[in-house]
């Protein structure tokens, strides 16, 4: 797969010069090389994860670095935590648990470990208003009211099974998810002709098991406090969806002799998808500009929102009275806004 996309790749952009840049990932080696690893782990490929940080560990042992190219290493790895935790740390183990319960569900059809999962981490998932639980318990309810997967089980001992199954574990859901439920155990009177029925989406959904086996997955990287995708796989994507836009720009540029001068932003608007979309945008109402990491939006007591730079220009240390209302306030009672 990884060939045929490099050949694809190679023969899209021949002769044509890529854009260049003073900083780019590939000066925080230690930055990308977990990133790769983190990746491969998160994939399920362990034994490529284990000779890929074998071979960082090996390199890393026999390079002679400059006095530059250690500080700037040792920078790096004060930032994130140690690679070589990677190889048998617990977000290791985390990551194994999750493939085989991933495996259960997808390949044996086999819900009742995850289903245990969750209810070990009810709590969490409470906290983040997920749904996880019920999805999993509706999708066993449904497997079982076609039989359960046993071979030899007539249509009314699966629709016996599934109605003893929503006897035994719908109550503790009966709060938040009774109009569900309630769908749930009504198709039994649509049973004869279920897929006539207004409950037909619900029992024969070919995409059901991938669509909470996607959501199984998110949930368990949200409480390990990781992102659902790969960072390297929406890099990746990201910086291919861009591309031809950058070369577009470099030919104009070019042609017209002038040279891109921002900083910290693309010169161009990069329509990414929806999905990549992670961070809001504010622009300050005072100075006008977009917000960045080094100039935050800053909640003031009363309320209203400007940038961190304007806080200090406006306030110069002393009591100030907001932009927008008659509330005084001091910058130091100003709260870091987090997009």
């Amino acid at each position: 797969m990884w060939r045929n996309a490099n050949c694809l790749i190679l023969k899209l952009f021949k002769d044509k010069p890529l854009p260049t840049t003073e900083y780019d990932s590939l000066s925080q080696p230690a930055l990308v090389n977990r990133a790769v690893a983190m990746h491969l782990l998160r994939e399920g490929a362990f034994s490529t994860a284990d000779t890929f940080l074998a071979e960082v560990s090996r390199t890393r042992a026999e390079s002679e670095l400059d006095t530059a190219m250690g500080q700037a290493e040792e920078q790096a790895s004060e930032a994130i935590p140690d690679i070589e935790g990677l190889r048998s740390g617990e977000i290791r183990r985390q990551f194994l648990l999750m493939h085989e319960l991933l495996h259960e569900l997808t390949e044996n059809r086999n819900l009742l470990p995850a289903i245990e999962w969750a209810r070990n981490h009810r709590e969490a998932l409470y906290v983040r208003g997920s749904n996880l639980e019920f999805e999993l318990c509706q999708l066993q309810f449904v497997w079982l009211f076609h039989g359960g997967g046993e071979a030899g089980i007539s249509i009314q001992e699966g629709r016996l099974k599934a109605l003893d199954y929503a006897r035994r574990e719908f109550c503790s859901f009966q709060g938040r998810y009774l109009p569900e439920i309630q769908q749930l155990l009504g198709a039994m009177a649509f049973a004869p002709n279920l897929e006539d029925s207004p409950y037909n989406a619900i029992f024969n959904n070919p995409d059901s098991w991938d669509r909470v086996a996607t959501s199984f997955k998110g949930e368990f990287c949200a409480l390990l406090n990781l992102s659902a995708e790969s960072p390297l796989y929406v890099a990746a994507t990201a910086g291919a969806i861009a591309l031809p836009t950058l070369l577009k720009l470099q030919t104009i540029m070019k042609e017209k002799r002038t040279e891109w001068t921002s900083q910290n932003e693309l010169p161009v608007e990069i329509p990414l998808p929806h999905s990549y979309q992670y961070h809001s945008i504010f622009v300050c109402p005072v100075s006008k500009e977009q917000t960045t990491d080094t100039n935050p939006p800053m909640l003031m007591p009363c309320g209203h929102v400007i940038a961190h730079q304007s806080l200090m220009r406006i306030s110069k240390g002393n009591k100030f009275k907001c932009p927008y209302c008659p509330t005084e306030s001091h910058a130091k009672d100003a709260r870091k806004l987090l997009l």
